[in-house]
C-alpha cells in the first residue's frame, strides 16, 4: 500500500512522506524522528544544528543563480496527532502508518494520516535534497511538539536562525495563504472524590458513544460536529429526568486539539430503573442519528449491563459533575467582529477520565483575542472550582497578528495568481500555527502559511488530496524562485 503512496507526483514530496511515515513521531517523543531528519541531512552532505529544546534546523546553501536573494526558513513541525478507530489494534509507538490512495486521496487505515504536517516536512525535504530548484539559501526548521502544547516554537532558541522570511507549510487549503492564527490555552481540571459502596439493588450500566466524525478543534470547530464528552453528558442528565444515578467510571476523548469521537460512562442505578432508562437510550439514540446526520452519520450510542463495581461517586457528587460539563462551554463560544466568518473564540471539551476516585479533565481554548482567551477560561475554570475541583492553566500561547502589507504576502499572491489565474484566499485561521511564537523570538521576520489540502486532521478520518499536492508543489518551488533580492 505505502508503495503505491511512493509512486503518486509529485514523488519529492510522496516518497519523503511514505519514508518519513515509517517512523513513528508522537508529540514529546519525536528522537526518531529527528535522528531520522540528521541522518537525511548526512546523507545529502547538509550542515544542520539543534537547539536546547531539541528543534533541528538543516542548512542548504543558495543555488548558483540566487545566491543574492533574502535567506529563507522554511519551516513544519515533525509530530503528529496520533489517534484511531476503537476497534483498531495499532501501536503508534512502534509502527510505521498504513496507507493507501482512493479516489484521488491518501489515507491511512483505521489512523490518522500525519499528513498535517507530515506533506510539509516531506515538501522541505524534496527541496533540500534538489540539485535543480532554484532556491536561495535556506534554514529548514523542523520544530517538536506543536500538537501537545507548541513548546518546540515557545522554546526555540533566539539565535538559531538568520533568516528574513519564513513559509511555514502547516496550511490545509490549497487555494489560501494564511497570514494570522488563534492563539491557545490548555485548562486541566482534576479532584480526588471520595466514593461510597454501591446498594444491592442497583445494576451497572455501560453507556457508550461512538462513530462520530471528530476532527481539528481549531479549523473544524465551526462545523457542528457532535462532541462525544458533551453529547453523553446531556444524556446523563435526560436520565437523571427519570431516576437518580452514581458514576462509577468516564473514558472520554483524546488529545487537547481532537474534537472527542467516542465516549464511555458506566452508572448505576435501581434495578426497578433499567427498562425504562434503556427505552429512553433507544429513544435517544434515534433523534441524535436524525439530528447528527449530516455532520455525523455514523453517530451510535449504545448500553449494555455490566459486573459489579466496587465503589462510585454519591448521587449529589454524580449530579454535579453531570451539571458541571453540561455547564462547560463547547464549540463556538465568539465569533469576530473584524473578520467575517472567522471564529474569535471557542472551546474544545478534550478529554474526560474518572476512575478509581479520580477525575482528570482537559480543555483547550482558542482565541485570537488575547482578553477573550483569558474571559473564557476564568469562566470555565469557575464552572469546576465551584464543584471542588482544581483547575489549572498551561501552555498558552500567543496568536499570530496579520500583516497584510508585507512584501512576503504580495510576492506570494502574485506567484500565485499567474500560476491559477485566479487569486487565492488570504485568510486568519482559529487554528494554532507557530508562525505568532517563532515570530515572538523573531519579530522582524515576515512570514506565510500555505499547504496542500487536508482533511480531517486529528482524526482517523484524515486525508490529504493528490490532486491538490501537486498544485502545492507548483506553487512552492514558484515562491522559492521569486524571493527578493537582499538590501
Amino acid at each position: 500500500m505505502n508503495s503505491q503512496v511512493s509512486k503518486l507526483e509529485p514523488t519529492s514530496i510522496w516518497r519523503n512522506f511514505v519514508s518519513l511515515n515509517s517512523v513513528p513521531r508522537p508529540s514529546k517523543r519525536e528522537e526518531k524522528i529527528i535522528n531520522f531528519l540528521i541522518k537525511f541531512a548526512e546523507n545529502n552532505n547538509l550542515s544542520y544544528s539543534r537547539d536546547n529544546i531539541g528543534n533541528l534546523v538543516i542548512f542548504k546553501d543558495a543555488t548558483s543563480d540566487m545566491g543574492d536573494r533574502k535567506t529563507i526558513v522554511l519551516q513544519s513541525h515533525v509530530d503528529m496527532v496520533h489517534e484511531k478507530n476503537q476497534d483498531v489494534q495499532f501501536n503508534f509507538d512502534e509502527s510505521g502508518i498504513q496507507m493507501y490512495v482512493e479516489s484521488g486521496w491518501v489515507k491511512a487505515k483505521g489512523t490518522t494520516l500525519g499528513a498535517d504536517n507530515g506533506l510539509g516536512v516531506a515538501a522541505i525535504m524534496g527541496i533540500l535534497e534538489s540539485s535543480k530548484i532554484s532556491h536561495p539559501k535556506i534554514e529548514a526548521l523542523f520544530t517538536i511538539d506543536e500538537e501537545t502544547g507548541m513548546t518546540g516554537a515557545l522554546n526555540l532558541s533566539d539565535s538559531i536562525l538568520n533568516g528574513k522570511i519564513l513559509l511555514n507549510l502547516d496550511t490545509e487549503e490549497d487555494d489560501e495563504i494564511c497570514i494570522g492564527c488563534a492563539g491557545g490555552i490548555d485548562i486541566t481540571v482534576s479532584k480526588k472524590f471520595q466514593l461510597e459502596t454501591p446498594r444491592a439493588d442497583q445494576s451497572f450500566l455501560k453507556i457508550t458513544i461512538d462513530g462520530l466524525t471528530g476532527g481539528h478543534s481549531g479549523a473544524e470547530i465551526h462545523k457542528g460536529l457532535g462532541n462525544a464528552n458533551k453529547i453523553l453528558f446531556s444524556v446523563l442528565a435526560e436520565i437523571y429526568t427519570l431516576c437518580s444515578l452514581n458514576i462509577c467510571e468516564i473514558s472520554g476523548g483524546g488529545l487537547r486539539n481532537a474534537i472527542p469521537r467516542e465516549c464511555n460512562v458506566v452508572i448505576s442505578i435501581n434495578n426497578d430503573k433499567i427498562d425504562e432508562v434503556q427505552k429512553l437510550l433507544s429513544q435517544i439514540n434515534l433523534q441524535n442519528q436524525k439530528d447528527l446526520k449530516p455532520t455525523d452519520p455514523n453517530f451510535s450510542l449504545t448500553s449494555i449491563i455490566v459486573d459489579f463495581y466496587d465503589d462510585q461517586l454519591n448521587s449529589l457528587d454524580s449530579s454535579a459533575l453531570i451539571n458541571a460539563i453540561n455547564d462547560c462551554p463547547n464549540g463556538v463560544y465568539k465569533m469576530s467582529n473584524s473578520v467575517d466568518g472567522l471564529v474569535e473564540t471557542s472551546n474544545n471539551l478534550a478529554n474526560i477520565q474518572f476512575k478509581n476516585s479520580e477525575l482528570l479533565l482537559t480543555c483547550l481554548t482558542r482565541s485570537s483575542v488575547e482578553i477573550s482567551k483569558m474571559e473564557l477560561s476564568a469562566k470555565i475554570s469557575n464552572i469546576f472550582t465551584k464543584i471542588g475541583c482544581k483547575c489549572s492553566l498551561s501552555g498558552g500561547y500567543p496568536g499570530w497578528e496579520p500583516n497584510i502589507n508585507s512584501e512576503t504576502l504580495k510576492n506570494a499572491i502574485s506567484s500565485y495568481t499567474r500560476l491559477f489565474t485566479n487569486k487565492p484566499k488570504v485568510n486568519v485561521i482559529h487554528a494554532g500555527l507557530e508562525c505568532g511564537i517563532i515570530g515572538s523570538h523573531y519579530p522582524n521576520m515576515e512570514m506565510i502559511s500555505f499547504g496542500p489540502t487536508i482533511l480531517g486532521a486529528h482524526s482517523p478520518d484524515e486525508r490529504a488530496s493528490v490532486k491538490s499536492t501537486q498544485k502545492f508543489w507548483i506553487f512552492f518551488k514558484e515562491i522559492l524562485k521569486n524571493i527578493p533580492k537582499s538590501n
